[in-house]
Parts: structure tokens; sequence; C-alpha cells
């Protein structure tokens, strides 16, 4: 299954995204369509063997005035809106003449047909202005009528002709003309596209900022010599030069040099980071002080920069729950709209009999004051907003459903070990077991050839430690055993068993375990190193850093009416005495991995909306278990599968912005269906009744669908 996404030029409202999706989905090759008005993106999932992209062109092109676009973003929407400007531009300039005549009307004292020639003359201006400058939505709703369906093309396209032509008969039989009235709705709905379009840009700057991050170029190692090339020509394994100043091409590791590199562009954070050699880099972050070599690892869409903008633009492009009111009622709007428009004009000529003009200019006024565009925008315009000022803060929400469901959570789970602390643990000390005689030193052999073989976060700090105190380490331990939430158990030379884990592995295994009485109420995680001939033998002590930020997260989320829990596999008395220092609501202690899910479940049951927040690869379970699922990707691991947000840095205080921004969104997301449903639950029923002039109508019109992107765009000035 092929998944693309695409861009679409010429949509003008909700409608035409709806129109788009229905005539995609009944072609049963293509699985999922989802076309965004907003960011005029369709993200399309077919089978290619079952239809080509070709056939997926002409099914869209066919349905109105739209184009498929392959250019890049910024290009298409530069080009859009220059386009649209020029048209407004000429269209103001012809509509200033034939607006005037309402004031002041020039006598040139000759005739044409038995007509005076001003009129000919305001006419044909208007017939500029409507027909030639216009054509667009007149060639919108012709297509539209070929498939028996309408859009906002429809009801511009009816509401101006029917002025337009009402006018060219009045011109003839001497009655009441409205020429102005055609040229002012064409001329003021153009200024409404341009404004629009200039603020959708604005609102979707945030991925043409990220593409415009890419390195164009790079310094290649080639034998002795250096060769400047192009990016797309650089493979995995190529050797780069990175001068100071200069962005780092693409990701790879650091083979000689020392810097230190800004890569606020990835996590948020303007602090810049110390690397040295074997330390991993990523394209578009800046090199700040030293030069290094660099061996290329990623090139292409498997880059961080890439993954992000993909991240990013499936979320913009995809819908949220809220939407779905949205989208029924743009479903049926517009042929309402022209059956209220209709039955109008009946009341208003057939009962009333007021007389065909002041009739048909009411009927016009319902057409053009209704807005669909303005429920198409409210809801996508602030999820792109949303998302693209998380990005910029090194959040990355994965899709638009979870800014919904982070609005509702009302538990926050935090999985101590690094996030709440910073799962740099460390060795605080080494015990000897008197009756045994094993000196320090042999002990931290022992305890460091068993540890090397494990991934967990207190083995690797124990052999970190063992490695910096140069203690020589045993390589020829078999048999290695890994018991999740455990420990490590090997097989020595001599196929002794060895074991280096918790109580609860030391218990498992049968050994005597009086010594180990001592340390039940001892801080930190107690590590014991046990022989199945000797027993425990020592014990090392390994204490976590809480996290600076910590604290303050766990308030500001307080603060926000959430409950914090803590989750953990330490013991009660150290998972207590974290809890009590970071003040969390409650923590939950001594839990092995694989029970993480059962406790987020055990919490759902009681009806509790729940964020699990986890390194997205050993809590993947409860991740994907919880309401929202918030992975630490600690600033670079990016292309986790789990979490619907992915926080690039291991900072708390990311899940309380995130939980913030989601809050922010969701409330402009409220506010602007708000203001587009009243908007036209007010403004239709008063054209019908008379008291707006078409004029205003399309103004008010014009302006609604800009003051709802305006209103999202307020998400920018949030604050992390």
């Amino acid at each position: 299954m092929k998944k693309q996404t695409f861009q679409i030029q010429g949509m003008h409202c909700a409608s035409c995204a709806l129109n788009i999706e229905k005539a995609l989905l009944k072609e049963s090759a293509i699985k999922k369509a989802v076309v965004n008005y907003a960011n005029e993106k369709a993200y399309f999932e077919f089978d290619e063997n079952l239809i080509e992209m070709e056939k997926i062109r002409g099914i869209v092109e066919s349905l109105g005035n739209y184009k498929i676009v392959e250019a890049g973003d910024s290009m298409h929407h530069d080009d859009n809106l220059k386009s649209i400007k020029r048209k407004f531009i000429w269209s103001a300039i012809l509509t200033i003449p034939v607006l005037s005549t309402m004031f002041f009307m020039p006598e040139f004292g000759m005739n044409w047909l038995n007509v005076e020639i001003e009129k000919w003359i305001i006419a044909v201006l208007t017939f500029v202005v409507v027909i030639v400058i216009g054509w667009q939505f007149h060639k919108g709703m012709i297509m539209q009528l070929r498939h028996v369906s309408a859009n906002m093309d429809s009801l511009i396209s009816i509401g101006t002709l029917a002025a337009f032509l009402f006018s060219i008969y009045s011109m003839f039989v001497g009655g009441d003309a409205f020429f102005e009235t055609a040229a002012v709705i064409i001329t003021l709905i153009l200024l409404g596209k341009y404004l629009e379009a200039r603020s959708k840009g604005n609102a979707s700057n945030a991925i043409r900022k990220l593409m415009e991050l890419g390195v164009k170029k790079a310094k290649v190692f080639a034998g002795d010599k250096i060769v400047e090339m192009e990016i797309e020509k650089v493979k995995v394994d190529d050797i780069v030069l990175v001068k100071a100043g200069e962005k780092i091409p693409l990701d790879g590791i650091i083979i000689e040099g020392e810097t230190s590199i800004d890569e606020s562009m990835l996590t948020g954070e303007s602090i810049p980071v110390d690397k040295k050699v074997k330390d991993k880099v990523f394209g578009a972050t800046m090199n700040q002080s030293g030069v290094i070599k660099v061996k290329v690892t990623q090139v292409g869409e498997a880059t961080v920069l890439s993954q992000i903008i993909k991240l990013v633009e499936q979320a913009q492009s995809s819908k949220a729950p809220i939407q779905k009111l949205a989208d029924q009622v743009s479903g049926v709007f517009v042929p309402v709209v022209i059956g209220i428009a209709v039955i109008t004009f009946v009341v208003w000529f057939f009962v009333l009999q007021i007389g065909l003009a002041t009739s048909l200019i009411n009927a016009v006024a319902v057409l053009v004051i209704a807005c669909p565009c303005a429920l198409g925008l409210a809801t996508p315009t602030a999820i792109i907003v949303g998302t693209g000022r998380g990005a910029e803060a090194g959040v990355l929400i994965k899709n638009s459903q979870s800014l919904e469901i982070a609005y509702k959570v009302d538990t926050v789970i935090f999985d101590k070990t690094g996030t709440l602390t910073k799962g740099d643990l460390m060795v605080k000390k080494v015990y000897s077991n008197p009756a045994k005689k094993y000196t320090e030193d042999k002990l931290l052999k022992i305890a460091g050839s068993i540890a090397m073989n494990s991934e967990h976060p207190v083995s690797k700090s124990i052999y970190n430690y063992v490695v910096n105190k140069q203690i020589e380490i045993n390589t020829k331990f078999h048999d290695i055993k890994e018991l999740s939430g455990r420990g490590v158990i090997a097989k020595c030379e001599h196929s002794r068993r060895v074991m280096l884990g918790n109580r609860k592995l030391i218990e498992e295994q049968g050994v005597v375990i009086a010594w180990m009485d001592q340390f039940q109420s001892m801080g930190g995680t107690i590590v014991f190193i046990a022989h199945d001939v000797d027993g425990v033998i020592g014990a090392i002590q390994v204490e976590d850093q809480i996290h600076e930020n910590s604290v303050e997260a766990v308030k500001k989320l307080q603060q926000t009416g959430k409950k914090v829990i803590m989750l953990t596999g330490d013991k009660m008395t150290n998972a207590q005495s974290i809890a009590k220092q970071l003040g969390v609501d409650d923590f939950i202690a001594e839990v092995l991995p694989e029970e993480k899910a059962s406790k987020v479940i055990e919490l759902q049951n009681k009806g509790k909306i729940v964020a699990f927040v986890g390194d997205g690869i050993n809590d993947a379970p409860a991740l994907a278990q919880a309401n929202l699922g918030l992975a630490i990707g600690g600033g670079t691991d990016v292309a986790m599968e789990t979490g619907d947000i992915v926080l690039m840095k291991g900072d708390p205080l990311k899940v309380a912005s995130a939980i913030v921004l989601s809050k922010t969104t969701f409330q402009i997301i409220k506010q602007n269906l708000f203001f587009a449903f009243i908007y036209n639950i007010l403004g239709i029923p008063l054209a019908a009744l008379g008291f707006l002039n078409p004029m205003i109508a399309a103004a008010a019109m014009s302006l609604s669908s800009v003051s709802v992107v305006t209103n999202s765009l307020r998400v920018k000035r949030m604050k992390d």
C-alpha cells in the first residue's frame, strides 16, 4: 500500500475537499483519502498495482477547477498568492469606476441600441470583472454541475451572474441595474481569498521553515581531496567536513574533532550541546565552534529532519474528531443555501410581491453571505498552527486526534527513569559481604563483566563505572541470560552461576539472602552480586538523579488540573523518597516492565483519561494502551512507532508544554467553530429578511474566513 501526500490547487471551500474525498473513496484501490482545505494537501493510501497515479490525478481534476501540484509547498503557495493578489488588484481597479456610479453617473450624450453609452461602459467593465477575472468561480460551478454537486464557487457564480444578467436586462427595459453589486462581490471575495491565503501561509510557516533548514551542499572527502557536492549525491559512509559556523549536512557520527552544536531546531532548546568523537550529530543543526569530520549514517528520508517534516505533515493532514460535525454540515451546506436563496426569492416576489429587483437582490445576498469556508478552516488551521508551534518547541504531534485527547487527559503517568529522573545512573557505593572477603575491585570486575551484556540503565551505569576505574573485564562469561525487571545470570569459566540483580532475582535462584536484609531501607537501587557457591558476595548502590525541571513540570501539570502519578520498578522505600521530593499525587512502585500496561488499564477502568510518558522502547505496551502516549525521544529518536506525541528532548517540562499546547489549540478550534456556525446562523436569515445588501454580505463573508485563520494564529504566541 503506497502512502503519499500531494498538494491540490484550486479548492475554495470545505465542500471542495469533501467532494474530492468522496470521489476518491469510491475507488476500491484507494483505501484512505484525507483532503485538507486549510493547507491544500491530500493524503492518499492506495494500491499502486490496482490504480495508477494518473488515474487519481484525472479523478481529482475532473471534479472541478482543481490541479494536483507536484511543486514544493513554498513555491506553490507563493505563486498562488501572487496570482490571487494580481486578480484582486485588477478587479479593484475596474470596480472603482463601476462603484462610483452609485454616487455620480457621467453623461456622454450618446446611445447605442437605445441605451446610453455610459451604461455600456459600466456593463463592459462589470463583464471583465465578473466573467473574465471571476472566471475561476464560473468554471468551478460548471465542473461541479457535471457531477451534480455544488461548492462555494456555485454560490458566488450563481449570485454574481444573477446580478449581472438582471442588470443587462434592466439596462434595456429601463429598470434598476446592479452592476456595482456584481463587481464588488467578485472584488471583495478576491480580497478575502488573498487575505485568507496569506494567513494560511503564515499558519503553515513551520513546514516551510523546516524545509529551508536543510543543507544544499556538503564538503565530502574523496581520497586526499575535499569535493563540494549536492546533498542528494552524498551516500551513507561518506566522510564530510564541517567547519565552525556551518550546518551539519546529514545525520552521522563524529570521527574526528570536538565541538558544540546548536540543536534547537530539533529540541527547541537554544543551549549548545558539547560533542566529541563517537557522538551522533544531525542534519541541519549548527556547528558552532570546532572543525569536525562526520561519517554519514542517514541520508534522504531517513534523516531526523526528514522524519520531523513527515510527522508534522501527517499531523497537519489528519482530521480531529471534532471536525466531523463541520464536515457533515459542509457536505450539505451549499445545496441547503441554494434552496434558502430560492425560497427567499419566491417569498419576496410571489408571496410578498415586492418586485423582481428587490427579490433577486435578497436572494443574491443569501448566496453571498453564506460561508462554508469558515467551517472548513475552523479546525485544520488551528491544527496546522498548533502542530507547527509544537515542532518549533521540540514537541512533535503525530496526529491531530492527539490534540483533542490531550485536552481531555486528567491523569498523567510518568515512567520514572529517563523522564522525571535523568536516567543517568551513578554508582554511589560498593559493599562487600564481610563473611566472603571479596575486595571491592574483585566485586566490580565480576559485576562489570556481567553488566556489559545488558542494555538496562542500571547495568550500563555499573559497566561504565568499572571501565572508568580501569578495572579489567572478564570476557569469558557464557550462557548469559537477562531476566526482565530482575537482572542478569551468567556462567563463569568453571560453569558456576554468577548473578547480578535485585532481591527478587537472588530469591528466585535459591541463594541465601540473610546478608541482604540490611539494605531494605537504603535509598537508591541496590544491585546484589551473588555466586551459587559463595552466596551473596556483595552489593552496589546505584542512584538516579532527579531532573532539574521535574518538580516544576509536576507543579505545572497539577495547576492544569491533572493528577500526576509516578510509576517505577524501584522498591517501595526508594520510590516513596523520590515521590516526596517530586511532589507527585501518587506513585506505584516495584512494577515490572510487562506490568506497566496493566496499571494503565486499571486507571482507565476507573474512568480516567490517561497519558503515559515513557521512552518509547521499553514502555511501548503502556504507551500504546494509554489514551495518549508521550514518547521521549532524547532529542533524536523521532522514528518511534509508539507514542502519539514525541518529545524531542528528555525534559519533563515538555510534557506540560504538550498538554498546554493541546489545550490552547483545542480551545481555539472550539472558538473557530462557534464563530463559523454563529456567523452563518445569523447571517443567512438576516440576508433572507432583506437586512443585508449583497456588497455588505460579500465583505462579511470574506472577513469571516480571515477572522477564523487569524484567530488560529494566536497559538503561535503561546510560550513554551
